[in-house]
């Protein structure tokens, strides 16, 4: 394992600091563009996240991984800064500024665009309209022509109802979304879920070229073997607390770290 990897019983990662200062430097010396630091979170006297800390390098994709109950998904909703969990300790930091001290929609007018598992896509609206909505207040990001040109199945069916597309192009749909939003942070909660293998291989390849636009993303995933191959850096969660930080490709090749945290 290398140097710049974490397991259980290390010290916080490089680039946490003290309360009250910016995370400012990451593993490998660059600086850190998106930092947390011992986030606490609760679902009511549930207590989920545990403890974590970590950074990314601004373009850098970052798989968060774990067994089902881990916490991945209540530490991106807690980076998201919605209300559920509830964030009762510690700082997370983007570009230099404090989204613990933000509501979710100020997190999202930064720049914080989290796809959730679900999509969300809204009834009785077509596939611009959705994406139209996105835009209604600034920031904007992508047009919508950059859109249809990243995901050509979804110009091809603007008018059709967004629920009523397949699974794929709803998972579509969804990243477009949060794309016509000036996004610095992309939170992906399982995109894979619920997808036939076929359309999986469909968003891998949406994924990678997104990875090529140099896009910070954070992805949650179960399909782990296939967040590994799109991420450069791989953490992973057990009982709401870090126990690996370090490259993906250690952890396709260690087969005892998967199989004791990952169960593959």
């Amino acid at each position: 394992m290398s140097d710049n990897s974490t397991l259980i019983g290390d010290t916080v990662p490089t680039g946490a600091s003290a309360p009250g200062t910016s995370p400012t430097m990451s593993t490998g010396g660059q600086p850190a563009f998106f930092s947390c630091w011992d986030i606490h979170a609760y679902y009511k006297e549930s207590y989920i996240v545990q403890g974590v800390s970590f950074d990314i390098r601004e373009g850098e994709i970052v798989a968060l991984l774990g067994r089902n109950g881990a916490g991945k998904t209540s530490t991106l909703r807690a980076i998201a800064r919605v209300d559920d969990p509830e964030l009762k300790h510690g700082e997370i930091w983007l570009d230099h500024q404090p989204l613990h001290e933000m509501k979710a929609h100020q997190a999202s007018r930064l720049g914080v665009g989290l796809v959730p598992e679900d999509r969300r896509i809204i009834q009785g609206l077509t596939v611009e309209e959705n994406l139209k909505l996105a835009q209604i207040a600034p920031p904007v990001g992508w047009s919508l022509e950059r859109i249809y040109d990243l995901f050509p199945r979804l110009g091809e069916r603007k008018s059709q109802e967004g629920t009523t597309l397949s699974g794929g192009e709803q998972q579509m749909l969804a990243i477009s979304r949060t794309l016509a939003r000036d996004v610095k942070l992309l939170l992906l909660d399982e995109p894979y879920e619920g997808l036939a293998p076929v359309i999986v291989q469909e968003i891998e390849k949406t994924l990678e070229q997104i990875k090529a636009l140099g896009i910070t993303t954070i992805i949650v995933e179960q399909n782990a073997i296939a967040a590994l191959h799109l991420a450069d850096r791989a953490i992973i969660l057990d009982m709401g607390q870090v126990v690996f930080d370090g490259k993906s490709q250690e952890v396709l090749d260690n087969a005892d770290l998967r199989q004791q945290y990952l169960a593959i």
